[in-house]
């Protein structure tokens, strides 16, 4: 079972990089050419947020599951020296979890906000504060912090 969360997982995270980026592109692109937002934007703004809240609950599964965060949580003391460890067990939940209320509260603002513009601009600033710390959160194949590859 846990392989099988954590691939759906690793595949979710693609679709949640791509609404967000898709998002942001359309706020920019709203925001800066005044354009109206329409039903389309609204569903954008929507389905961004219900895909990144899929993907807690996936992330939430994995990390109760994962034998890695189990390690760090009953060897506390050892495994904060590890940063692998201490980036699943800790890092990774902790930003994961900022950016998910970051795109959670950008998209509950941009649906109140009465003019299109706010709504764009809204989108557009709450969305790419939650994609700079996904960005850092995941653990890319390049990454410092801990790697993994691009596909499970």
């Amino acid at each position: 079972m846990y392989q099988t969360l954590l691939e759906g997982h690793s595949f979710v995270r693609w679709l949640v990089l791509v609404s967000l980026l898709y998002s942001i592109f359309t706020a920019y692109k709203g925001y800066s050419q005044k354009l109206p937002f329409t039903k389309k934007d609204n569903l954008l703004r929507h389905w961004t947020a219900t895909i990144a809240h899929i993907q807690l609950l996936f992330g939430i599964l994995v990390y109760v599951q994962s034998p890695i965060v189990k390690y760090f949580w009953r060897n506390y003391k050892e495994a904060v020296q590890n940063m692998d460890a201490s980036f699943f067990g800790i890092i990774h939940i902790t930003l994961m979890l900022i950016a998910i209320i970051f795109i959670t509260i950008g998209s509950a603002l941009a649906k109140r906000k009465l003019s299109d513009k706010e709504k764009f601009k809204t989108m557009l600033i709450w969305f790419s504060i939650a994609l700079i710390i996904i960005f850092i959160a995941i653990p890319w194949p390049f990454s410092p912090l801990a790697n993994r590859p691009y596909f499970r």
